[in-house]
This record gives C-alpha cells, structure tokens and sequence, in this order.
C-alpha cells in the first residue's frame, strides 16, 4: 500500500493512501506506521506533505502521535459513529460514488476546455476573475459555497446553458459528498493554486491547459472523498 503517489495531487492521494492503508488492516488498531522518513520516501512525497496528511487523520481520530523512545505515529480505533458528522453516519454506496466522480470528471473538464476555446467576453473574464478572486483564501464558513460558485462560472463561460445546468446538479451532489468528509487547510490551499491555474489556462486560450488543470484538479477532491467514504 505504500508504494509511491503519481499524481499531481500529493496531499489528497496521501490521504487517501494512508486510509486505504488502515482500512485493510496493512497497520492494524495499536500498530506503528514506519517512521516518517521511511514513509515519505515510499510514498514518493515530500516530508511535510506527508506530516499534513499524518497530522489531518490524528484530527480525524485515525491515528495518534506519541513521544518518547518508545514513540512514533500508532493506528488507533477507528472514530465512533457518535464522533463523525452526521451526515457520515450513512455512507453512500461506493457505485454512487464513482458514478458522480466519473460524471463530474467528464462535465467539468469538458466545461473547462470550452471556456477557453471560446473568445471571451470583458464581462465573462471578470466574471471569472471576481469569483477567483473572492474564493482564493476563504475562510472554512464560505469555502464551499464560493468554490461551488467558480466552477458554476467555468460552465457559464462555457456558452452552454444545457452544460451549466449538468454541472449545477452534479455540484449538488458532491457537495453532499464533501459534507460527510473534514474541510482540510491543506487541500484548501492546494485547490486555491488549481483554481488559478484553471482559470489562467481558460484566460489564456489553452483548452488543453484548462481541462487538464480542471482533471487534476477534481482527482485531488475524488481522492479525499474515496479515501474517507469507500
């Protein structure tokens, strides 16, 4: 299970890993994960990516930290259902998860690519640039909304109106999603760079640019919901 991220989403794919790691018992309830240098060099990640990714499932009652000789990072019971929020208490069937990824995957790197295929308008870019703008550094109480808000705004930009509707309803059900899982500061501060590199892509004219920003983007978000929810 610790073999290396390839990814371009390191924080998120950890996670993920590491999840993945606990939940087929590689390091059982007591268990010692390998140290951190070890880890990361397995994992293929950076030291401090992977102390984010440690630290974020010690927050989350996966795992604890302990000092001394003796010490190390240690599985521990997984968090009751009393301790998840509610909405995590009943999971959603794994097949619907990779249908609304597999979707969403498809609508929103496509709605990227068409953006910046398209000649757009002064009011389409600071439409964009505004939203950009006032998602980038949101606090924990706003983020969802207003990240939902900018890839609303890829899609209007688009010129489809049938397409921003898809991606409306889409957007709905992941956020249902996203509500059963932690709001991570990392993948906050991740998404904030994706989002300007999709949206300079989508200024720039680069479609390819646009809809591989957008896939990798959204890999890094159906990483961290696979890893909390399957």
């Amino acid at each position: 299970m610790f073999r290396p991220i390839r990814g371009g989403n390191a924080f998120e794919e950890t996670v993920e890993r590491l999840l993945q790691a606990l939940r087929l018992g590689v390091v059982g309830p007591g268990g010692r994960l390998p140290p951190g240098r070890e880890l990361a060099r397995r994992l293929g990640v950076s030291r401090a990516t992977l102390r984010e990714a440690l630290a974020t499932l010690q927050s989350a009652g996966y795992l604890e930290s302990r000092r001394g000789r003796y010490g190390g990072t240690f599985v521990v019971s997984a968090p009751s259902a009393a301790s998840l929020p509610p909405q995590a208490r009943s999971r959603p069937a794994v097949v619907d998860l990779e249908d609304v990824l597999q979707f969403r995957l498809v609508l929103e790197a496509g709605a990227a690519e068409a953006a910046a295929a398209r000649a757009l308008t002064r009011a389409d870019r600071e439409h964009l640039t505004g939203l950009l703008a006032g998602c980038t550094g949101a606090g924990p109480a706003d983020y969802r909304r207003l990240d939902s808000r900018l890839h609303l705004a890829v899609a209007e930009v688009a010129g489809s109106p049938s397409l921003t509707t898809a991606v409306a309803d889409v957007r709905t059900r992941v956020n249902e999603l996203l509500d059963a899982i932690p709001l991570l500061p990392p993948n906050i501060e991740h998404s904030d760079r994706q989002h300007a590199a999709v949206v300079t892509a989508i200024l720039s004219g680069d479609p390819e640019g646009a809809r591989s920003g957008m896939a990798e983007h959204l890999a890094g978000t159906a990483a961290l919901l696979r890893g909390f929810l399957t």
